[in-house]
């Protein structure tokens, strides 16, 4: 089992900042790859970045790209997903996820374990 709490949601203005955390316990030696993903209000959630465990590789999705930057601090078994550059339409609820194995990184249900969700308003 993994256990996943994020926290640094808030309300900023379109334009501005955030970082979101997301601490990982239990059963971390072997998680493969850590996602963020968002869910606005009446839509699907939606893949927004991931990254491997180990490794350096990481995975945006074109509506984040050049602008959302995910990280990891193994020593710390945190994962952060900096945000700059907001528009409104980034406004959702932000869940971190983790899984055990080697499925399609942009997918839900590759994910096994899930975050409470933090959320992220974003003014224009």
């Amino acid at each position: 089992q993994v256990q996943l709490v994020e926290s640094g949601g808030g309300l900023v203005q379109a334009g501005g900042s955030l970082r979101l955390s997301c601490a990982a316990s239990g059963r971390t030696f072997s998680i493969y790859t850590m996602g963020w993903f968002r869910q606005a209000p009446g839509e699907e959630r939606e893949f927004v970045a991931a990254i491997r465990w180990s490794g350096s590789s990481a995975y945006y999705a074109d509506a984040v790209k050049g602008r959302f930057s995910i990280s990891r601090d193994n020593a710390k078994n945190t994962v952060y997903l900096q945000m700059n550059s907001l528009r409104a339409e980034d406004t959702a609820v932000y869940y971190c996820a983790a899984t055990h194995n080697t499925g399609n990184y942009y997918y839900t249900g590759t994910y096994a374990y899930w975050g409470q969700g933090t959320q992220v308003t974003v003014s224009s």
